[in-house]
C-alpha cells in the first residue's frame, strides 16, 4: 500500500495562498515576464504541490514517529518549512538562507524517496550528495500540459528531473528557456568583450548568460536604430530643447455618416491622457472645416466625461451625429477605417510630458517602409477570441501593426542574425550562440506584445499596456504606439532586461530538463513518472489561435534552430484539446481526448505517488438540471473512467484579483487541486442514500476548513466540487433506486444541492433580525416590498418590523419597507453602543467602511471582536444567494469583503496590539 503523502493529509493552505496571491504582483525576474503565456500558475502553489506530493505524511512513518503527538510535531515542522520555501525570496539563490531552505526541501524529498528503497538518505549537510541522490533515485516529474512552465520549473528547483510537454510550439519554447537551456551553461562567464574579466565566482548560476543577453540585445538596438531610427524623431519642447518620445497616441477614424459633414470621426474611448495627481492632461478637440485636430491641455477643467465611442454608438465631434457601433464595423470591413495621431508622450524630469501633435511626427510615422521579407503574411483564423471574431475586417496578422511597427519588428529580426554571428566571433560555439538567439527571439516576442495597433494607453499609470490584457485581442479604438528606443514603458532594452533578469534568477545547480512538443492524448509517458499537470479547461482559452500572434514572428527566427518545433506556418490547430466551435461535436471530441490522456497518465504514472491536477474551470448554470458544467462534468467523468479516485482537494489562490477579467466581475480566483490516486479494484458499490449521507458529513467539515483558509465566496461552489467528488469517486459505483449507476453529472447536482442545504441550515446560527433580512433580501434585494408581507415574515422569524427599523437595518415609508444599502448606514455606528446589534449590520457596515480602505475596515473589525467572524459567514451566505439570483453588483461587494479579509484581519490585530500596548504604558506611568 503506497504511503500517504503530505498533500493527502494537510498543508498550510493559508500561507501558500497568501504567497500565490502576492506573487502575482511580483515582476522583476519572475518567469512570467520571460514571455507571455495565458493562465500561468503561480510558482508558490506549484512548489508547494510538488513538495507535498513527494514527501511522506508523518502518520505513515510510525517507526520514526510512533505517537500521534510526534507525528503532529513533525507535520508542523514540515509545514514551517513549506511556509518558508513558498516565499518568492527563496527563489533567489544568491543568499545563503535561500540555498539552505532549498537544500532542506530537497533533503525532505530525498528522505521520502529513500524510504521507498529502505535506504538511508544522504546527509542533510551534503547538498551535492542530495542532488546526486535525487537525480539517481527520484522518479522524473512530467507535465503533459506544461504551458507556461511553472510546474516543470518548480520541480527542477526542488532538485528533481523534469520533463515538459505541450502541443503548442510557443509553450514548448518557453519551457526550453526555463528548464532546458540555462543549466547547460551554469557558472560560465560571459563571452562578450564588454564583460568584466573576474573569476568564475562572479558569474554564479546563469549570470554570465544573462550578461551576454544584455550585451547582444544592446547591439541589436544599435543596429535597428541605424536602420529605422530616422522614423522615430525626438519631440521638441516649447523652449526648443529636444527630448525622447515615450509613445505616440492614435485614434482610429471612420467617415461621418452625415452627408453634410463627412468628416473623419476620431474614435476615442476617453479624452484624458493622464489622471495622475498634479500631472492631469487631456486632449481638446479643434473642429476645422475638413478635419479635427487636438490640443493638449494641462488642467482638469471642461474635460468631457465620455469619449466619442461607447458600447453601442459613436458620436461625431463636428456635427454631433450619433450612429450605431455596427456602422463602425461596416466601415472597417469596407476598408474605410483610418488612424489619426492625437498626442505625444515624452520623457521629462521625473514625470511624463504630454505634447500636441506636429506635422514632423505624423510624416515620420507615415514614411515607414518595412522590409517585406521580414513581415509575416499568414492569415488569421476566424474566431471569437480574435478582435471580436475579426468583425472589423482584419484578416492577416501583419494588419495588427502599423507600418512603423512592422519596420521596427523587421529590423530587430534582421539584426538577430548579425549579433549571433558576432557572438560566435567573440568566442561562442554554435550551441551557445543558439541559446543567445533563443532568448533574444523571446525578447522580440515581448516587443511584439508591446508594440501593435492594439496596445492601450493606461492614463491612470501613464504606461503602455500589453496587447493581451485578457485571453483575447480586444478591439482598441485609441491605441498607444510605444517608442522602442526610449528609456521608458515598453522600450526594446527594457524587454531585453526582463528576459535577462529571468535568466539570471533561474535555478543553477540543477539537471537540465527536457521540453518537447507532444500530443498528450496520444504520446506515451516514461513509465513510473510522477505526473503533475494543469490541463486545458474545456473551452476557456484557445491557445493555438492566440499563440499565432507570436508564432508568426518567432518561426522565421528559430526554425533553423528548432526545425522540429516550427515546421508549419502556424501553431497546430487540428490536434488542440479544446472544445472550440471549429470542431464538429466539440464536446464529444474533448471528452474523448481527455479520456485518452488520463488513461495514459494512469498507465504510466508511479503508483507510489498521487497525481495532482490543477483545475480552474468555473461551473456554469444550466436551466434544465441545476448548476453543473460541461467542463467539470467532462474532466471528472474522464477521471472516473480512467480509474482514478480523488483523495483530497485544495482550493489554491492562483489568479490575481486585479487581472483584467476579474475587474468588476466575480471571476474564479482559485484553482482546485484534485489529488488523485488509482482507485482500488475492490472499491465498494453503495446506494445513493449512503452516498448522500457521507456527502453531507464530509462536505460540512470541508466547508469549515475552506472558509478557515479564507477561500473567497466566488470560489466556494467550485471548491466544494472537490470534496464532494472525493466521496463519489471512492466507490466503484453509486446506485440509484432503479439500480442504474449515478452519473458524474447527477453527482455534481447532488453536491450543489447539499451545499445549498448546508448553507441554509447555517442561517440558524444568526440572530432573528439577520434571518429575516436574509429571507427578505432573497426576494427584494434592497428594493421596496409590502409592509404587510414584511410583518408576516417577521412573525415567522420571531422579530418585528418596527424592531428592525429601530435596529437601523430597515426603512419604512408609505406602506413599503426596504433594507438599507451599506452606503445609507450611519457613519457613526458603534457596535459596542448598539442596543439592538445584528450580524446583518456588522457585515454591511464592514462593506461600507471597506470603501474607505482596508485600514478603516480593520478599525471596525477590532470593535466587532468575535462577531466579525459571523459577519464573514454572512457574506459567504449572501454571495451564494446573489450568484444564484444573479444579483451581480451585490455579489461583488460580498466577494470583495471576504477577499480582503486576511489583510483587514492583519491590520486589525495591529490596531488591537497598538491600543493594548498604549494602555499598558499609561497604566505603568500612573
Amino acid at each position: 500500500m503506497p504511503k500517504k503523502k503530505l498533500i493527502e493529509v494537510d498543508m498550510p493552505l493559508g500561507e501558500i495562498n497568501d504567497e500565490s496571491r502576492r506573487e502575482k504582483s511580483i515582476r522583476h525576474g519572475h518567469p512570467s515576464t520571460l514571455h507571455l503565456w495565458w493562465a500561468r500558475r503561480p510558482l508558490a502553489s506549484c512548489r508547494a504541490v510538488i513538495f507535498a506530493s513527494m514527501v511522506d505524511d508523518p502518520s505513515e512513518c510510525q517507526d520514526e514517529f510512533p505517537t500521534v503527538e510526534e507525528q503532529d510535531a513533525e507535520r508542523r515542522r514540515l509545514h514551517d518549512l513549506m511556509r518558508e520555501m513558498v516565499k518568492w525570496e527563496r527563489t533567489d539563490e544568491g543568499t545563503l538562507e535561500s540555498l539552505e531552505i532549498q537544500n532542506n526541501a530537497r533533503y525532505e524529498i530525498a528522505r521520502s524517496v529513500a524510504r521507498l528503497y529502505n535506504e538511508r538518505p544522504p546527509s542533510r549537510d551534503n547538498a551535492d550528495a542530495i542532488r546526486a541522490y535525487l537525480n539517481e533515485k527520484a522518479p522524473q516529474v512530467h507535465d503533459p500540459f506544461a504551458g507556461g512552465g511553472s510546474i516543470p520549473l518548480e520541480a527542477q528547483r526542488l532538485g528533481l528531473r523534469v520533463s515538459a510537454a505541450d502541443l503548442n510550439p510557443v509553450a514548448v519554447l518557453i519551457n526550453k528557456a526555463l528548464v532546458e537551456l540555462t543549466p547547460r551553461f551554469a557558472g560560465r562567464p560571459p563571452i562578450n568583450p564588454g564583460a568584466s574579466k573576474y573569476d568564475r565566482l562572479s558569474w554564479r548560476g546563469a549570470a554570465g548568460l544573462a550578461d551576454d543577453i544584455r550585451y547582444y540585445g544592446r547591439m541589436m538596438r544599435d543596429a535597428a536604430f541605424e536602420c529605422v531610427g530616422h522614423i522615430y524623431p525626438k519631440a521638441v519642447l516649447p523652449d526648443g530643447k529636444k527630448t525622447t518620445v515615450i509613445a505616440w497616441l492614435w485614434a482610429r477614424t471612420v467617415p461621418c455618416p452625415n452627408p453634410a459633414c463627412g468628416i473623419k470621426m476620431p474614435l476615442l474611448a476617453t479624452f484624458r491622457l493622464s489622471t495622475k495627481n498634479g500631472n492631469e492632461h487631456w486632449i481638446r478637440p479643434i473642429v476645422g472645416k475638413k478635419s479635427i485636430s487636438f490640443v493638449v491641455q494641462n488642467n482638469d477643467a471642461n474635460v468631457p466625461k465620455v469619449g466619442t465611442i461607447h458600447q453601442k454608438n459613436v458620436t461625431c465631434l463636428a456635427c454631433n451625429t450619433s450612429s450605431k457601433l455596427s456602422y463602425v464595423r461596416e466601415q472597417s470591413k469596407a476598408g474605410n477605417i483610418g488612424e489619426q495621431m492625437t498626442a505625444i508622450v515624452a520623457e521629462g524630469e521625473r514625470r511624463r510630458l504630454f505634447l500636441s501633435v506636429t506635422e514632423e511626427h505624423v510624416r515620420a510615422a507615415l514614411s515607414a517602409k518595412p522590409d517585406e521579407d521580414y513581415i509575416p503574411q499568414q492569415k488569421m483564423p476566424i474566431t471569437p477570441s480574435l478582435i471580436s471574431g475579426r468583425g472589423y475586417g482584419v484578416t492577416h496578422w501583419h494588419e495588427l501593426f502599423s507600418p512603423r511597427q512592422l519596420a521596427i519588428h523587421a529590423s530587430l529580426s534582421q539584426s538577430l542574425d548579425k549579433v549571433c554571428k558576432q557572438a560566435m566571433q567573440d568566442g561562442a560555439d554554435a550551441e551557445y550562440a543558439d541559446v543567445i538567439r533563443t532568448y533574444l527571439a523571446l525578447a522580440i516576442g515581448r516587443n511584439v506584445d508591446s508594440c501593435s495597433r492594439y496596445n492601450r494607453w493606461q492614463n491612470t499609470g501613464d504606461f503602455v499596456a500589453g496587447v493581451f490584457s485578457r485571453q483575447a485581442i480586444a478591439m482598441i479604438w485609441d491605441f498607444a504606439e510605444a517608442n522602442p528606443f526610449s528609456n521608458s514603458t515598453q522600450n526594446w532594452l527594457g524587454n531585453v532586461e526582463w528576459v535577462a533578469k529571468v535568466v539570471g534568477r533561474l535555478p543553477a545547480n540543477v539537471n537540465a530538463g527536457h521540453a518537447r512538443q507532444a500530443d498528450a492524448s496520444t504520446t506515451r509517458i516514461k513509465n513510473n513518472s510522477i505526473i503533475i499537470t494543469d490541463p486545458p479547461y474545456y473551452d476557456n482559452i484557445s491557445y493555438a489561435e492566440l499563440s499565432d500572434y507570436f508564432y508568426v514572428w518567432l518561426r522565421p527566427l528559430l526554425r533553423d534552430t528548432y526545425p522540429d518545433l516550427f515546421p508549419s506556418i502556424s501553431a497546430p490547430l487540428d490536434e488542440e484539446m479544446i472544445a472550440a466551435p471549429r470542431f464538429k461535436n466539440a464536446d464529444k471530441r474533448f471528452e474523448k481526448l481527455m479520456n485518452n490522456t488520463l488513461a495514459i497518465i494512469r498507465k504510466h504514472s508511479n503508483p507510489e505517488f498521487p497525481v495532482p491536477i490543477f483545475y480552474a474551470y468555473k461551473q456554469q448554470e444550466k436551466e434544465q438540471d441545476g448548476t453543473t458544467s460541461t467542463g467539470w462534468d467532462t474532466m471528472l467523468s474522464a477521471l472516473v473512467h480512467a480509474g482514478f479516485q480523488i483523495e483530497g482537494t485544495w482550493p489554491m489562490r492562483t489568479e490575481r484579483s486585479a487581472r483584467s477579467n476579474a475587474l468588476k466581475t466575480n471571476a474564479l480566483a482559485s484553482s482546485i487541486i484534485l489529488v488523485c490516486r488509482i482507485r482500488p479494484p475492490d472499491a465498494p458499490v453503495v446506494a445513493r442514500r449512503e452516498f448522500v449521507n457521507a456527502l453531507r458529513t464530509e462536505l460540512t467539515g470541508a466547508l469549515h476548513y475552506m472558509r478557515a483558509g479564507n477561500i473567497v465566496p466566488v470560489d466556494l461552489a467550485q471548491a466544494s466540487i472537490g470534496p464532494g467528488m472525493s466521496v463519489f469517486t471512492r466507490y466503484a459505483k453509486v446506485l440509484n433506486t432503479d439500480g442504474d449507476a449515478l452519473s458524474v453529472r447527477d453527482a455534481l447536482i447532488l453536491i450543489n444541492q447539499t451545499l445549498d442545504e448546508i448553507l441554509v441550515e447555517e442561517e440558524g446560527d444568526f440572530d432573528a433580525d439577520t434571518r429575516w433580512a436574509l429571507a427578505w433580501f432573497e426576494q427584494y434585494r434592497f428594493g421596496d416590498g409590502s409592509f404587510g408581507l414584511a410583518e408576516t415574515l417577521s412573525k415567522a422569524k420571531n422579530t418585528s418590523v418596527q424592531g428592525m427599523i429601530d435596529a437601523g437595518i430597515l426603512a419604512s415609508d408609505a406602506g413599503k419597507v426596504r433594507l438599507l444599502r451599506p452606503v445609507e448606514l450611519p457613519k457613526d455606528w458603534d457596535p459596542k453602543k448598539d442596543k439592538r446589534f445584528t450580524i446583518w449590520e456588522a457585515a454591511h457596515h464592514m462593506i461600507r467602511v471597506l470603501e474607505d480602505g482596508e485600514s478603516a475596515a480593520a478599525g471596525l473589525m477590532a470593535r466587532l471582536g468575535a462577531d466579525a467572524a459571523s459577519a464573514r459567514e454572512l457574506a459567504y451566505r449572501l454571495y451564494h444567494m446573489c450568484e444564484q439570483k444573479r444579483y451581480v453588483q451585490e455579489a461583488q461587494d460580498y466577494n470583495a469583503l471576504v477577499q480582503s479579509w486576511p489583510e483587514i484581519s492583519r491590520l486589525s490585530r495591529e490596531t488591537i496590539l497598538a491600543s493594548t500596548s498604549e494602555g499598558m504604558r499609561a497604566y505603568d506611568n500612573r
